[in-house]
């Protein structure tokens, strides 16, 4: 029934690795799911959790499944992704989206764009997500070697007014405008 590549967001639990075996998606996203750890306060603490992540990413890439971890746009957690072999980092841009001013939202924008650089320099696919929406989706798009970004919540949420179709135009018409 699945007419396009299936990317599962999940925590890097045992019942989710079985989970992830048994459906076989194309790509896992491993993400921040315990009660401590809060997906919209930041990305996966990667650097702390080596050992148990370089098992688990080899455990996906044995089924067949790409790996990629989403995490802030951190020196320390980019090299940790490196090392644990994992093809693809997704950057959190929700401190970027979430910003209250011209200047924090320049701060974390040059924070994710120095993160992505970094991360294309490891051999990482660098893919971006998290708050991104219709007024400020240009900015990471526009970032050279951003391959690929997550959006959900703000399609969906203009879908209901505006139908699926529509809403999905709006938004890829945004990202094919911009300038990267």
């Amino acid at each position: 029934i699945l007419q396009t590549r299936m990317n599962l967001e999940m925590a890097a639990t045992e019942e989710m690795l079985l989970i992830a075996r048994r459906i076989q998606p194309a790509d896992c996203c491993l993400v921040p799911e315990k009660r401590e750890e809060l997906t919209t306060e930041g990305g996966l603490d990667v650097a702390a959790s080596i050992p148990h992540l370089t098992d688990y990413c080899a455990g996906l890439a044995e089924s067949g499944v790409r790996v990629s971890l989403f995490i802030d746009a951190d020196t320390r957690q980019l090299e940790a992704a490196a090392a644990i072999g994992a093809p693809v980092v997704e950057i959190h841009t929700g401190h970027f989206a979430d910003a209250q001013s011209a200047e924090q939202r320049a701060q974390e924008l040059t924070r994710i764009v120095e993160g992505v650089r970094l991360g294309e320099s490891l051999g990482l696919q660098v893919n971006a997500g998290h708050g991104l929406d219709y007024h400020n989706v240009t900015r990471i798009s526009d970032i050279e070697g951003v391959r690929e970004l997550n959006i959900g919540h703000a399609i969906i949420s203009r879908a209901v007014f505006t139908g699926l179709d529509q809403a999905v135009r709006e938004m890829k018409r945004l990202i094919q405008s911009s300038s990267a």
